[in-house]
């Protein structure tokens, strides 16, 4: 069961992480957590007009929501708003084991197909796409407000 959940390149992931840390002026933040497993990440970001320049995350998850979170982390600046709601809808589709269209620069999630098989892993695999895209959307209402 563990090798076929933790693929040697899903753990080659975890320590792949980026943007670690806190922005000095963040436009929106979000915290998610697993509840099931205790996983935990906070995003913060900024945004010009549609496109991310500039991404921070705190992350205290499993090997599942580091790998998840690197993967977004090597190409979430410059990616426009409707990436990211693409390529989490994209897990969320692949974790429920249907066909999974990332856009380009997500398509690295396709390596967390394993994780379909694992209910309990869902939500850990999902946090970091689930934080920054609850981030962009509060970001996003407060600027039409």
């Amino acid at each position: 069961m563990i090798d076929e959940l933790y693929s040697r390149e899903i753990l080659r992931r975890t320590t792949q992480l980026m943007h670690v840390g806190r922005l000095a002026a963040p436009q929106a933040q979000a915290d998610k957590v697993a509840k099931l497993c205790g996983s935990t990440i906070h995003v913060e970001l900024n945004m010009e007009g549609d496109v991310v320049s500039d991404f921070a995350q705190e992350v205290q998850a499993c090997a599942l929501g580091q790998a998840s979170a690197a993967i977004l982390s090597q190409s979430v600046v410059g990616a426009r708003a409707d990436e990211i709601v693409a390529a989490r809808d994209g897990l969320r589709g692949l974790l429920k084991g249907q066909e999974a269209d990332f856009p380009e620069r997500f398509k690295d999630f396709a390596i967390l197909a394993s994780v379909k098989a694992f209910p309990a892993r869902h939500a850990s695999t999902l946090l970091a796409l689930e934080a920054t895209t609850e981030a962009i959307s509060a970001l996003q209402h407060t600027e039409t407000l």
